[in-house]
């Protein structure tokens, strides 16, 4: 089996690119929703396939919803995201469920990251690229996977979008 990558996607992908600048126009509160929602939808089937007895994603994701309805405190959310990455590390060896953990934590950081919105992306493209074809595919199989996986995101990200956001985030990509 070839090294597969943690993470897939680049930061000069045209998908990236195009999520990255519609993530500059929206609210925090926009963004948590769709990360969550995406999560929820997508990576946490992936992570509990693997190992449905473990809650932990699940709770994160539950946390950070909690948080969005004033129900749930921010340390709180903050130890939930903690023991989902922790999850993801106990998922050594299952690489699409390892990616699916990460995915799901860094969503539900998105509360106190926003940048976490994007990171999710490249986490999820994995998750979904090894859960659907496994862990034996050349590199270019799982890149293009990531890419119509980005460009969904794309679009449920433009489905949910509020056309001139008074609140974005402010955003210091670092790339």
């Amino acid at each position: 089996m070839a090294k597969l990558r943690k993470m897939l996607g680049h930061a000069d992908d045209p998908e990236i690119i195009a999520l990255m600048r519609l993530i500059e126009t929206q609210s925090k509160a926009t963004l948590v929703k769709w990360s969550l929602s995406y999560a929820r939808d997508h990576f946490l089937p992936i992570y509990e396939a693997f190992n449905p007895e473990d809650r932990r994603p699940e709770a994160a994701l539950n946390a950070a919803s909690g948080w969005l309805d004033k129900q749930v405190k921010l340390p709180d959310v903050k130890n939930a995201v903690r023991e989902a990455t922790n999850a993801a590390k106990e998922a050594e060896g299952h690489p699409a469920a390892q990616a699916a953990a990460r995915g799901i934590s860094v969503a539900a950081a998105t509360i106190y990251s926003p940048t976490g919105a994007l990171g999710m992306t490249f986490y999820g493209a994995a998750a979904i690229a090894y859960h659907r074809e496994g862990l034996e595919q050349p590199a270019e199989i799982y890149d293009q996977i990531a890419h119509e996986e980005l460009n969904k995101m794309l679009e449920a990200l433009q489905a949910v979008a509020i056309t001139d956001e008074p609140n974005p985030v402010k955003i210091n990509w670092n790339c």
